[in-house]
């Protein structure tokens, strides 16, 4: 076999470069990697070999999946080139294509065996992880990108927006080894090369996501791709919003909101999750103002403090939501030290002239900004202390919102229901911008606890992904019709563990997985995710493409460490209530996160618990989280809370106050130790009260409790 003349191959290439403007980024990669390199490929279309082959200056060898190869199509394409069939389900059978590595012929495979049909990466078969393995050879990971927008993809006009030619870019990563143990044999080293290049193919698609632009820019390009017209934003009270609408609301109350601040300084918002708020969030980015997202459930004191460490000298925010959301005690408590401006008088402000200046802007960012500029601040919850501001930036956003796309398939035909509050990191980067830059729809709802409505709003709208915390997805699950969760494919939960029975209730009641996940709110926020492909129950996932991580050893804790990250999605710093206004960048880019984890061997993360919820005990180091697992697995139907007590002869304590009718300590002792629990994690008290309090999230506000068992203001305890 042979292949085309240099002319028959140049002909090629003229017709992309004419037809479909290619564009290659990282061609000299190809040099770096020897004469014998395995080019693994996206597989996005059936152009995707003819444009390899376009690309490559040495004469390579194909690996084309067995079940294409016999088409009567491919058939010419295979006698043409040195192609040889692959069958993905046969590993073993990939002995020919290992041998021809090792012969010296470079290798163009695609390790996904078939055309994408969901627009994401797909399935990586082991046996293309076993020829990278066993050959020894440089893996050059390459993404295309433009040719599933053909009639040549296997994606319909539901995933992607046809062109007949639009415009391709070839992405050339560098070349790397993949990193597979030494000491795995058999099967589990076949399967530990299958998942080192899935890393590898997810990486090069977070590698090669576009953060050399703002989130408004980001917004504006997906309005182009996926069309103007396109409906982005739907709550229950204002209706939908196309693109084109969002984007000229943005201008216009971008342009109106303008005068409340300087360039780059911090404007509150106080609004709930409606189409309203996503407007005058991204009004501000489009101004150039900052906007500061106010938890309006942490109370005036906490409110006044997070103000005073973004200087926050106003907030937007809306008569309608105060009334509704009997916020009236904490504007009284906080009027005094800061401005309020309310939607409505914006609005009726608005004149026609305003109306066509919008519609002149909408398609540029009306001050512009840099990628690393400030583009949002955010508040820790304030459950261990004071809540501290945290600034992230454009690139911070945009890149938590590639991380996730390189691991998760969201689509075009995807309607993501938002419950989240968005001063919550998920509610504004995760439930918003990571959908609408992608161009996926969202539904809002105004309040994460109606557990009653919003089971049937989601089988009302057909929403597909949901995003939630163990306390509400168990909220949605006792009232929720069997059928309510019908069109979900996707229900990912965090801020606090999933419990087993809400995963066992999910599972037998609706058929659906509960993807556990782990954030926090500086890294803004998601730092890794279980996935459909890689899950592990009682884990939180495996960590984020582009993410370095270290352990720092904690004294008492035997297995994994205090974790520290750094990576593009890291924030540009604090903002404290004692230092106002001044940024605290983490050092050398690294964040503490101040949580402690363990990760395995194949990388998925179990989180310990928060270093300052370890209580110390007869110099043994006991997880408070761990203790709270089990009282919520012992006692699911009951929300518990965990906390310690100063003791003089073991150093603290471990008090648990619950919900739970006549907790028994006899009955949660027999339960530990058959859990294999160490006497030492055995609370030496248990509390009966009404109501634990809570922050926005749902989590249990343990500074709060712990205040109150140490004062003896417990309501309704027995």
């Amino acid at each position: 076999l042979t292949m085309p003349a240099r002319p028959a191959r140049d002909l090629l290439s003229i017709l992309f470069r004419v037809l479909f403007r290619v564009d290659v980024h990282g061609i000299e990669n190809l040099a770096k990697a020897g004469h014998n390199p395995i080019i693994c490929l996206n597989h996005v279309s059936f152009l995707d070999a003819p444009l390899a082959l376009s690309i490559l200056e040495n004469e390579p060898v194909f690996a084309i999946d067995n079940g294409i190869a016999q088409r009567w199509w491919v058939k010419p394409f295979m006698k043409l080139t040195r192609a040889m069939p692959l069958d993905p389900t046969k590993p073993w059978g990939t002995r020919t294509l290992i041998h021809a590595v090792q012969g010296g012929a470079p290798l163009i495979i695609f390790p996904e065996g078939r055309i994408t049909v969901t627009g994401s990466l797909m399935k990586i078969y082991d046996g293309a992880g076993l020829i990278a393995d066993r050959s020894g050879a440089m893996v050059v990971p390459v993404r295309i990108e433009g040719l599933e927008k053909t009639p040549f993809s296997r994606l319909d006009r539901a995933h992607v927006r046809r062109r007949l030619f639009p415009k391709v870019k070839v992405s050339i990563e560098p070349p790397v080894r993949l990193a597979v143990p030494p000491e795995l044999k058999g099967r589990k080293r076949r399967m530990a090369a299958g998942a080192a290049l899935y890393k590898v193919m997810s990486d090069v698609v977070f590698n090669t996501a576009s953060l050399e632009r703002t989130v408004i820019g980001a917004m504006i390009d997906a309005a182009r791709e996926h069309g103007f017209g396109r409906e982005a934003l739907e709550d229950p009270v204002t209706g939908r919003l196309t693109y084109r609408k969002l984007l000229i609301g943005t201008a216009l109350l971008g342009r109106k909101l303008m005068a409340l601040g300087g360039k780059d300084e911090a404007i509150g918002v106080m609004l709930p999750n409606a189409n309203g708020a996503v407007v005058t969030v991204f009004g501000l980015m489009s101004a150039g103002r900052v906007p500061a997202m106010i938890n309006f459930s942490a109370g005036a004191s906490n409110v006044l403090s997070a103000c005073r460490a973004a200087k926050i000298k106003v907030i937007v925010t809306s008569r309608a939501f105060i009334d509704k959301g009997h916020l009236g005690n904490l504007v009284e408590g906080i009027k005094h030290e800061v401005g309020l401006v309310y939607l409505e008088d914006v609005r009726t402000s608005v004149t026609a002239l305003d109306k066509i200046r919008a519609m002149l802007e909408a398609h540029r960012p009306l001050v512009k900004r840099t990628p690393d500029d400030a583009a949002a601040i955010l508040f820790t919850s304030g459950s261990e202390g004071t809540p501290k501001g945290v600034l992230l930036s454009h690139r911070n956003m945009l890149a938590n919102a590639a991380q996730a796309e390189a691991r998760v398939d969201f689509g075009r035909n995807d309607k993501v229901f938002s419950v989240l509050p968005m001063f919550h990191a998920f509610g504004l980067t995760v439930c918003v911008i990571l959908p609408l830059v992608h161009g996926v729809q969202v539904f809002l709802y105004p309040s994460p606890l109606h557990y009653r409505i919003i089971p049937e709003l989601i089988y009302g709208v057909n929403a597909t992904v949901l995003f939630g915390t163990d306390t509400f997805l168990n909220g949605y699950a006792r009232m929720a019709n069997p059928y309510d969760f019908r069109s979900i494919r996707y229900i990912f939960s965090g801020a606090e563990p999933v419990r087993p029975s809400t995963r066992s209730t999910y599972m037998e009641k609706f058929g659906i997985r509960v993807l556990e996940g782990y954030g926090v709110t500086e890294c803004g926020p998601a730092l890794a995710l279980n996935t459909p492909m890689f899950n592990q129950s009682g884990t939180v996932g495996r960590i984020f493409p582009g993410v370095e991580y270290r352990l720092q050893p904690v004294d008492g804790v035997d297995k994994g460490g205090r974790l520290f990250v750094r990576g593009p999605s890291v924030m540009l710093g604090y903002l404290r209530a004692e230092n106002p206004g001044v940024l605290e960048p983490p050092p050398d880019g690294w964040h503490d996160t101040g949580d402690i984890v363990d990760i395995d061997a194949d990388g998925y993360i179990t989180i310990q618990g928060r270093a300052k919820r370890f209580a110390k005990i007869g110099g043994e180091m006991v997880s408070l989280a761990a203790v709270e697992l089990l009282v919520a697995e012992l006692w699911p139907n009951a929300l518990s809370g965990v906390v310690t007590l100063p003791d003089p002869r073991k150093g603290e304590r471990i008090v648990v106050a619950t919900t739970q009718t006549d907790p028994s300590r006899a009955e949660y002792l027999a339960f530990a130790r058959a859990r294999g629990a160490s006497e030492l994690a055995i609370p030496s008290e248990f509390i009966t009260i009404d109501k634990l309090p809570l922050l926005g999230s749902g989590k249990v506000d343990n500074l709060t409790l712990t205040k109150m068992v140490r004062e003896n203001k417990l309501p309704g305890t027995a």
